[in-house]
């Protein structure tokens, strides 16, 4: 297959939306990463997108729509699933809900559980190509399975060059980290993922205490939660004070001597925006490990320590 990467503009939106609903995958950008996108509703479709990114079956999708209404086609809405779609869609917030029956979504897409994932991304180009497509998009990030999100165009066409049929050029992504996965299938919300939206805010709006969840044994409920993943050729080294031999140091703050710096003034929104093109950057010769200097553990913090404790699982 030959991948087109079109730089984003209204033509290259309508030629994505049509190839989407001709059955065939895009990527394109999202705030948080490059999403790679296929009708949620056409079971060779979604089939393509796992069988593209190497990824098991059993890790469910994330399914994006255009406008808030249209997840509820698929998807069952409670009081506070209403009242996180006013504060946070568009935006990097992903709800874990009960899946509707008849909703016409290929059974592959939630691996066959009885829930769905759904979010509505606030990047204009996403929503313009999803809006273009006529469908709900099935979009994982647009990497091989396991490997480091992808940021930018060319890191799309670097993991998945021939795979899919066009990549929309929209920039570099301004969150960096995927979005938050939020479980209300409960009668307890709970966060299975930390992303650009913190549990802190969500915590606020609905007034009660939103824990996050490993979710170690059982079927996974969203994507993410594979204990490696999001991970570089290299080992990547965790709270490190200084490189050790052979190794680059990923500072963040004051860090003396490192290689990249996910942020020098020690900005959490920052650091997440730099951090997988910088773990891409660093991946290479001669370096034969990678350290990463303490990131706090509060607000987006979170988030970026999960994606590095991933990365740094054994594979």
């Amino acid at each position: 297959m030959d991948t087109r990467v079109v730089a984003a503009s209204a033509d290259a939106v309508r030629a994505a939306g049509e190839l989407l609903a001709r059955g065939e995958l895009v990527a394109f950008p999202t705030e948080t990463v490059y999403g790679l996108g296929g009708d949620a509703r056409n079971g060779r479709a979604v089939a393509a997108i796992f069988a593209a990114k190497g990824r098991p079956s059993f890790n469910p999708l994330i399914v994006h729509v255009a406008e808030p209404g249209a997840a509820e086609d698929f998807a069952v809405f409670d009081a506070r699933a209403r009242a996180l779609v006013e504060r946070f869609w568009p935006g990097p917030l992903t709800l874990v809900l009960p899946r509707r029956e008849n909703g016409g979504l290929s059974d592959l897409v939630s691996a066959g559980l009885p829930t769905v994932a759904v979010r509505l991304p606030a990047h204009p180009v996403a929503r313009a190509v999803i809006a273009a497509s006529g469908c709900p998009v099935a979009a994982p990030s647009a990497n091989p399975s396991g490997r480091v999100s992808p940021t930018r165009a060319e890191h799309v066409r670097d993991g998945l060059d021939g795979r899919v049929a066009m990549i929309v050029d929209g920039g570099a992504c301004a969150v960096g980290v995927e979005s938050t996965v939020l479980d209300l299938t409960g009668a307890t919300s709970r966060v299975l993922r930390p992303g650009g939206v913190t549990a802190e805010e969500i915590s606020a709006l609905l007034g009660e205490p939103v824990p996050l969840t490993e979710v170690a044994d059982g079927p996974l409920l969203s994507p993410g939660l594979l204990a490696s993943h999001y991970a570089p050729d290299r080992p990547v080294r965790l709270n490190a004070a200084a490189a050790a031999d052979g190794e680059a140091l990923l500072g963040f703050g004051a860090a003396a001597g490192a290689a990249r710096n996910l942020s020098p003034a020690g900005d959490l929104a920052e650091a997440a925006a730099n951090l997988f093109a910088m773990l891409r950057e660093l991946d290479v010769p001669p370096y034969r490990g990678i350290a990463v200097s303490p990131i706090p553990e509060h607000g987006l913090g979170v988030a970026i320590n999960d994606r590095l404790r991933r990365a740094a699982a054994p594979r």
